[in-house]
């Protein structure tokens, strides 16, 4: 039986490929206490495990995989990035830089007193920050190596099985720092913390995240009567600023208004905004109707991405306050988003060039508003293959170039090129939205499959070979693991509790960001009970997301020429 299953992955490659994936997800699912693998090393486990049969994929597809996944890194990352380059946002590149140096450092400390190869050293490098994009460069670093190809297959293998355990004890790891190692070393209660930060940035009673009885954000129609003979713009004053007419009906007929649009008795109006300003509507207008059919009215939301830089730095509030009313009647802010995180709806949550907000209101409304802050995302286009592709061609011909220095050839390869074309695509798309659509759902799932096939290939190509070198380092492997994470994440805590006074929700941001670990944040914001965490996670993780892959070639470099 195990035969004819073999035969079957050697001969179908493409079975093998989702077997691996479709298995691996379903690990990365399971959840033991806080913690889940994700489907990233999920697979890369269950790769290693079928890879003991013999089975491999053809070597240009883990490269187009690669390709697809740094340019879609670089791509959702360009617009962060370049927004964070400020005097404000810049001060938490530190972060990344106590990440970068300390993990370089201690990565050549070990492979000298263990006397590590490449590979594991770039594994344990790419594992302690659990960066599988890390990963992806080391192993094209191994590959561009002038060395026979059975000692690049052996590289690789010991680079895929030293991620693979080093990546589970840092995840361990960096989880119970930012969830219970923060507030345990500030002596503060993390929920406390965040619920003082929330009120700060103008949040109520509710905690965020919970779900209210009523919704806030509603719509209300009411039978003129103690409003007869206002005009339209004085009864949105007498509601307040939080409401606006959108529709008038007068008789059968939808009549076109204005602010000096005079109101009769009789007259039905629909009226939008939060529901506190709509709590006195009828001792406003007059009594309360539902109205009937014929005309009917409907609310839309719109996500646009602010493209304008004089936006840089504002905050919401500061954005409601310094927009004349004339400009966003009727438009209310109702989610605001960052590199697929979502951020705190709160007057001081700060916005950037890159950002996306969503906008509800009627239809004219956000037709008009819209394009005042940026560019509305077409819903209907997911992706401009024509641009992604042109992008991901120049990122491989930039990728050939190479440069001589001290007689020792030198260049970006697939991971450098592709990630610095789509930095600057996704830049030059936040500057000229017209073209280069990437929308962040279809983003998400071309990076996630091309990281995953890339790190199946080297799983597969790696797994006859991983017994080896576990039991080469047995036990020190996760010692060195904790280590490289842990020292790297209380060095960060210290710079931001002594020297930049953070509150514990953004100090656990900002160790979780510069390590990009999604399952960190995640964990600290459940331990919040709030948002508060994202706030500095999402401002780390833009620098941290273009500098450590490029870690893996350096890595790579470094470990070779250490004696």
């Amino acid at each position: 039986m195990l035969d004819r299953v073999t035969e079957l992955l050697r001969s179908t490659p493409g079975l093998a490929l989702f077997v691996c994936l479709g298995l691996g997800f379903a690990l990365g699912r399971l959840r033991v206490w806080k913690l889940s693998l994700g489907g990233i090393a999920g697979t890369l486990l269950v790769a290693l495990i079928i890879g003991q049969l013999g089975v491999t994929l053809d070597p240009e597809l883990r490269n187009v995989a690669f390709a697809l996944f740094i340019y879609t890194l670089g791509y959702m990352a360009g617009p962060s990035f370049f927004a964070s380059l400020n005097r404000k946002a810049l001060r938490y590149a530190v972060f990344t830089a106590i990440q970068m140096i300390t993990l370089i450092a201690l990565t050549c400390l070990a492979t000298v007193l263990m006397g590590l190869d490449r590979g594991t050293a770039a594994g344990l490098l790419a594992g302690g920050t659990t960066s599988s994009s890390t990963l992806g460069t080391a192993g094209e670093a191994l590959g561009a190596l002038n060395l026979p190809p059975a000692q690049i297959h052996q590289l690789q293998a010991n680079l895929a099985t030293a991620y693979s355990v080093v990546y589970i004890f840092s995840l361990i790891t960096i989880v119970l720092l930012t969830a219970q190692g923060v507030p345990l070393l500030m002596r503060v209660g993390m929920r406390d913390e965040a619920a003082r930060l929330w009120e700060e940035l103008g949040g109520g009673d509710r905690p965020e995240g919970s779900v209210a009885a009523l919704p806030g954000f509603v719509g209300r129609i009411f039978r003129i009567t103690a409003a007869d003979g206002m005009t339209v713009a004085t009864a949105e004053q007498a509601l307040g600023a939080e409401a606006a007419v959108e529709r008038l009906r007068r008789g059968e007929d939808i009549v076109v208004h204005g602010p000096e649009t005079v109101l009769r008795t009789g007259d039905h109006v629909l009226v939008v905004g939060h529901r506190s300003a709509l709590l006195h509507g009828e001792h406003v207008l007059g009594p309360e109707t539902l109205g009937r059919g014929g005309h009917p009215m409907t609310l839309e939301t719109a996500d646009v991405v602010i493209t304008d830089p004089r936006f840089r730095g504002w905050t919401l509030d500061r954005l409601h306050e310094e927009i004349p009313l004339k400009d966003r009647h009727g438009v209310f802010i109702t989610g605001v988003s960052r590199m697929e995180h979502e951020l705190p709806v709160k007057p001081y949550t700060g916005v950037s060039p890159g950002d996306t907000l969503r906008l509800t209101g009627a239809a004219a409304d956000l037709a008009a508003h819209a394009s005042r802050l940026g560019v509305r995302v077409d819903a209907s286009v997911k992706a401009d293959l024509s641009f992604i592709s042109l992008g991901v061609v120049a990122g491989l011909l930039l990728g050939q170039l190479t440069v001589s220095a001290g007689g020792v050839p030198l260049s970006l390869g697939i991971g450098g090129g592709c990630l610095f074309t789509g930095l600057f695509c996704g830049w030059l798309r936040a500057r000229r939205p017209t073209y280069g659509q990437y929308h962040p759902a279809a983003a998400q799932m071309i990076s996630q499959f091309g990281l995953a096939t890339f790190v199946c290939a080297v799983g597969l190509s790696a797994g006859p070979s991983a017994l080896v070198l576990i039991k080469q380092y047995g036990v020190l492997l996760p010692v060195v693991a904790v280590l490289v994470t842990a020292i790297p994440a209380l060095l960060s805590v210290w710079v931001a509790v002594k020297l930049m006074h953070l509150p514990a929700p953004l100090v656990a941001g900002v160790i979780a960001g510069q390590q990009c670990s999604t399952p960190a944040v995640t964990g600290a914001q459940k331990e919040a009970g709030n948002n508060t965490p994202l706030l500095s996670y999402t401002i780390v993780y833009a620098f941290s997301a273009v500098i450590l892959p490029l870690l893996g070639p350096v890595i790579v470099a470094l470990a070779g020429a250490l004696p």
